[in-house]
């Protein structure tokens, strides 16, 4: 993996990425709130779906710990707003394409897809608090598994 070594109790590192529709979100905006930071390989992959429908499913639940989900995947804005459309996605999804947001947060690395090795997204998700600590780190997180994870954290901070 690349990046630094986040813990819990460290400060989130901050970044600015395009939304969907190509606006500029910062980590920042969202101080106050809670954040469910994740991050996926590919828009519209079976696994990245599984992950991206549990966040929608259990959205309410999320949002009533005055919390917000952000995706973040290498794919484009015209990706994301395709995958948002399709799966009628509540929440933002933001491009990462030369993966420096990824490598901040340690989660871009070796991966393997039927013995072949590259470079990627290793799946995971970040629980911030409202002061932009990390709560909580999952890394290599199954895509069924994480947004439970998140939700049971956000019930215990």
């Amino acid at each position: 993996m690349t990046g630094q070594t986040l813990h819990v109790g460290s400060t989130a590192p901050n970044f600015t990425l395009a939304d969907e529709n190509g606006h500029k979100v910062k980590l920042s905006d969202f101080r106050g709130k809670r954040v469910v930071l994740y991050f996926y390989p590919k828009d519209d992959t079976p696994g990245c779906t599984t992950q991206a429908c549990g966040f929608r499913d259990r959205y309410v639940d999320i949002t009533e710990k005055n919390a917000v989900v952000l995706g973040i995947s290498p794919q484009d804005a015209k990706s994301h707003l395709k995958f948002k459309t399709k799966y009628n996605l509540p929440f933002i999804l933001l491009s990462d394409p030369d993966h420096a947001v990824a490598e901040k947060y340690g989660v871009w690395g070796e991966r393997s897809l039927y013995g072949k090795k590259f470079m990627g997204i290793v799946r995971s998700h970040f629980v911030i608090d409202e002061n932009g600590k990390i709560a909580d780190i999952q890394i290599k997180v199954s895509p069924k598994d994480s947004p439970t994870r998140a939700l049971e954290t956000l019930n215990q901070i």
